[in-house]
């Protein structure tokens, strides 16, 4: 979301005898057609997981629609965001880790320790909410752990032998029947489309203030949004022709992910607040709300909905196993030849485009970090405080995500043509203060329960 630029920019570059240095003239920009859709698919798939989804049921449940304002707002939110992200790759041709590395060694040491902290925690967190909705449905077969554990090493073995193209097919099949049930089940419910549109208008009632910032900040929004660049790249687009086709993917990206939001508060609103039903913490609660859909609608909608709660989990998994070890590659990668040659590197996207980080031994051994470690921590018998865990890792991660754009992009590492406007820099800057509080907020949670 750039204010800055309209229609096909041109640089004109330096005049040199009435002529125009060619290396300075800006790329024709390609015209966004739907056929290239890709990359947005994927973060749609992988941003939005079982827990946003509990999040957005439980401020459905106890607010009705007086929330849904704030949804549309959080869309609004990660769209400048993942635009930022997707605009960096392709104005300067420089992954987003290069870019953090030019803003000092410390981004080096943050981001190295968040990677592996996380991904052992994430890893576990996957493992175990793609595991509950298998149990569910089948409960007179293995028990959770089996189906966590089975489910992480088919995350593995299916990003370890595929490349993006396939993954991202596999990934548009995955929204595909996300976006039926999780729809289908909201029309199911009979929406109050009167109250719906009452929900636009801007309130807080009482005791609402930190699940407002929740709709804002959380769904949607992890890591997986800086891991939107590399997704771009993958996909092919490696320079500022293509900026035009990202902004139309990223849009379509989180338009799908306000209509899972929507759906699911809507399901909140009507299926408990009316009847008062209250859901068990973490991803539980999406079990329980099987259950309520059972007793009202029959098994089949249950069923479906147990369905679409898996391919929620699972998407989210795959989604991370491959664009946070692409993101990990990266950062060894660069990282390991800077200490051999005592330069910088230049180059990583066009890489990044060839599929050669997904064949890197950086890549495939950060897929072992995700999958093994973390299945020791299913036997501790805790799977959904590994949530709230791994929601104050992820809460780190978002206030340095805007923090760090709002430099790269106002700065001369970026082209000017593709500097941020003013509403690019007003978006962020809110995102990154709302992050902030939400960071403080769930570490004082954690250390208060």
């Amino acid at each position: 979301m750039s204010d800055s630029t309209s229609g096909v920019p041109g640089n004109p570059g330096k005049k040199s005898g009435g002529g125009v240095t060619p290396e300075l003239a800006e790329p024709a920009l390609r015209k966004a057609s739907w056929k290239y859709i890709g990359p947005g698919i994927v973060v749609a798939a992988t941003g939005v997981g079982a827990g946003d989804l509990v999040a957005t049921l439980i401020a459905g449940s106890q607010f009705g629609y007086t929330l849904l304002w704030a949804a549309i707002i959080g869309c609004v939110v990660k769209i400048s965001l993942a635009e930022a992200t997707g605009r960096w790759h392709l104005a300067t041709g420089k992954t987003l880790f290069e870019g953090w590395r030019s803003l000092g060694q410390w981004t080096t040491v943050y981001f190295g320790v968040y990677v592996v902290i996380w991904g052992f925690v994430y890893g576990a967190t996957a493992m175990s909410s793609s595991a509950l909705p298998l149990a569910a449905l089948m409960p007179n077969g293995p028990d959770m752990k089996f189906w966590a554990v089975l489910c992480g090493l088919l995350g593995l073995a299916f990003v370890w032998f595929n490349r993006y193209r396939v993954f991202e097919k596999f990934m548009t099949v995955v929204i595909g029947l996300k976006f039926l049930v999780v729809v289908y089940v909201a029309i199911r419910v009979a929406p109050d489309l009167g109250n719906a549109v009452k929900g636009l208008v801007p309130a807080l009632p009482d005791g609402s203030l930190f699940y407002t910032l929740g709709l804002i900040g959380g769904v949607g929004g992890t890591i997986t949004m800086a891991a939107y660049g590399y997704w771009v790249n993958s996909k092919g687009w490696t320079d500022a022709s293509w900026m035009k086709v990202m902004r139309l993917d990223n849009r379509v990206a989180y338009i799908t992910t306000g209509i899972f939001v929507v759906a699911m508060l809507i399901i909140g609103a009507e299926l408990l607040h009316s009847s008062g039903v209250a859901l068990g913490k973490g991803d539980k609660g999406l079990v329980d709300l099987g259950g309520v859909l059972e007793a009202k609608f029959g098994a089949v909608t249950a069923k479906l909905f147990l369905i679409g709660f898996f391919a929620t989990s699972f998407g989210a998994l795959v989604g991370v196993w491959h664009g946070v070890s692409l993101m990990f590659a990266d950062f060894v990668e660069r990282f390991q030849r800077e200490r051999k040659t005592g330069q910088p590197v230049v180059g990583m996207v066009e890489e990044v485009a060839a599929g050669k980080r997904e064949k890197s031994l950086p890549f495939r051994a950060y897929l072992l970090w995700l999958t093994f470690p973390p299945i020791g921590l299913l036997f501790l018998d805790q799977p959904f405080g590994l949530v709230v865990v791994y929601g104050v890792l992820g809460a780190f991660f978002m206030p340095f995500l805007a923090l760090t754009l709002i430099a790269l992009l106002n700065s001369s590492r970026t082209p000017a043509t593709w500097r941020n406007g003013w509403l690019s820099n007003v978006m962020l800057a809110l995102g990154g203060l709302l992050f902030v509080v939400l960071c403080i907020r769930q570490v004082v949670d954690l250390f208060t329960k």
